[in-house]
């Protein structure tokens, strides 16, 4: 695809916007070891950088090279990641250390197909490490980026779809600063972030607007267009904290299925929502704690909101005369519970708690 002058336009501003009024500061920012980049972007998949930050700043702290990060235990690092939730991104992060730290003694590769193979990475982070830390003249495509596009361009191609990730992918290349692919990259990538903004963009404030065809027509919020209306399944989860002697009964979750290699409390999880005394009636709870027990506390409903689901459900504390231990479960001395990591769910609870607290 060739530059018209709407491309080159947009390409010459956004360039000048990032060298004269982008004061966007991360700590990763203008980093060329592709080790705190990759880090950097894998933290900031599915999540907002204001959160990104502390934990980006963590991982270094502990981890400073990738063969530090190979080296540490799984629990080590999923109790670091705990709070950011996708923890599938962990386990890749892990997989990809080790798998770096084995088959690269360590270097982190330098050709984009190379990035491109490792687990977890898919085109806009591998075009992320390649550009900005070796000048790889590879265009980033994300939701943000196609949301800039389709607003300038006025392109009602859904970005959801098969067509609009090629068309806008395409676009993206065409428009890349091929001198500076890093510095391109990252003006756009904040530029949408805060200019571009998927609600309130920032038009009058816009160093493109004079040429935007969705600011033009007055029709910003229509686009981008989607074709799919994500639908949440509703999950109920309810979790018995079986106390016996200063330690309680967990797991850790190992099925294909949310918050896999985190811990967990004895759990029965139900079609539907049940009250608290409906719970505790029930043949499920009956059946796992017996008669000998003491109900300490019964927590409030919690809800945690997950991309495709909403889970529900509560927390009954209970103290029994011998230990509660079902198949998969082990128990653990209260002492080590703080060092477990926990999906944010379960931590919510523990947090208001004195379970936790000696």
């Amino acid at each position: 695809m060739r530059k018209g002058k709407k491309e080159v336009f947009f390409t010459a501003e956004l360039m000048h916007w990032n060298q004269h009024q982008n004061f966007r500061e991360m700590p990763w920012k203008a980093e060329k070891d592709p080790y705190k980049i990759w880090l950097s972007e894998i933290i900031l998949q599915q999540t907002r950088v204001e959160q990104g930050w502390n934990y980006y700043n963590a991982f270094i702290e502990a981890y400073p090279t990738i063969l530090h990060l190979a080296a540490a235990t799984d629990k080590e690092v999923y109790k670091l990641w705990e709070g950011l939730g996708y923890y599938s991104r962990c386990k890749n992060l892990l997989f990809t250390a080790r798998y770096i730290a084995t088959n690269y003694k360590g270097i982190f590769p330098s050709a984009y197909d190379a990035i491109l193979q490792l687990k977890g990475v898919g085109p806009y982070t591998a075009a992320a490490i390649a550009s900005f830390a070796f000048n790889i003249p590879k265009a980033v495509v994300d939701g943000n980026v196609m949301r800039v596009l389709s607003r300038y361009f006025g392109n009602k191609t859904a970005i959801d779809s098969t067509e609009g990730k090629k068309v806008f992918t395409a676009q993206a290349e065409t428009l890349l600063d091929t001198s500076s692919p890093g510095k391109y990259n990252q003006a756009i990538m904040d530029f949408g972030a805060t200019i571009c903004k998927p609600k309130s963009p920032l038009c009058e404030q816009c160093p493109i607007s004079a040429r935007c065809t969705a600011y033009h027509e007055n029709a910003v919020a229509d686009y981008p267009v989607k074709e799919k209306k994500l639908l949440k399944k509703n999950r109920w989860l309810y979790y018995i904290i079986a106390e016996h002697d200063d330690a309680v009964t967990v797991r850790m979750r190992n099925q294909k299925d949310i918050w896999q290699n985190l811990y967990e409390f004895i759990l029965i999880e139900n079609s539907s929502r049940l009250t608290p005394d409906a719970f505790i009636a029930s043949s499920s709870f009956k059946k796992i704690v017996g008669k000998q027990c003491r109900v300490i506390d019964i927590s409030p409903e919690y809800k945690q909101l997950l991309t495709h689901q909403v889970i529900h459900g509560f927390f009954v504390h209970i103290k029994t005369k011998n230990a509660i231990v079902p198949e998969g479960y082990h128990i653990e001395k209260l002492k080590i519970i703080a060092s477990l990591p926990f999906p944010k769910f379960i931590n919510n609870y523990l947090q208001k708690t004195m379970l936790l607290k000696p």
